[in-house]
């Protein structure tokens, strides 16, 4: 029986941290044929105040919701990492916003990928798809979604008229992290092993 994958996504509010749980749980359970859960937190001035999505993805049904220690974190503010960025098993996955965060003190036995999803969203012209190349990030880095399923995922979630765009920036994040991991590849035998 495969136990649960835990998922901590936190950030600031305004950055899409539950728009970007509730795709990666939709990928799992809808498109992958998997369960998921999801629980969110943050703060009563919503925008700019912190921000947090807790997902458990499994192959079996989920009796408990809450995260017990998770396995990856998507860390993209440096409050977030300052209050999530040590809980992390040892052989976890966390994956970090490369211009917002600087995981110099990750723990021992994490692998730390970074992605500049703000910038590359800037280049796109639409700063707020910046969760979405993150999503992309997420499932070229971990495959705990599949890229078809996740792609579905972000194509029936966004608001309508704003596929293409989101579509185009899923793409962009998962092309940067499947170059990121086939670079990778030689160095797995690294006990951290961090890419920024």
């Amino acid at each position: 029986m495969k136990k649960n994958t835990e998922i901590r996504i936190a950030g600031f509010g305004g950055q899409g941290i539950i728009l970007s749980g509730y795709i990666i749980g939709k990928a799992a359970a809808i498109f992958d044929n998997k369960f998921s859960t999801l629980i969110q937190s943050f703060g009563p001035e919503a925008r700019g105040s912190s921000c947090s999505a807790q997902l458990l993805i499994s192959d079996n049904q989920i009796l408990y919701p809450y995260l017990v220690q998770p396995e990856i974190s998507i860390i993209l503010s440096k409050d977030a990492y300052d209050k999530f960025g040590g809980e992390l098993k040892s052989g976890g996955i966390m994956l970090v916003e490369k211009d917002l965060v600087n995981p110099e003190n990750a723990p021992k036995g994490v692998k730390v990928y970074a992605v500049p999803s703000t910038r590359l969203a800037e280049e796109m012209g639409r700063k707020i798809v910046m969760n979405i190349i993150t999503v992309g990030f997420f499932s070229a880095t971990t495959g705990v979604t599949s890229y078809e399923a996740t792609r579905k995922a972000v194509e029936s979630s966004v608001p309508p008229g704003t596929e293409e765009m989101n579509l185009m920036a899923f793409d962009t994040g998962y092309n940067y992290g499947k170059e990121l991991m086939e670079g990778e590849k030689p160095k797995t035998k690294k006990a951290v092993n961090k890419a920024i």
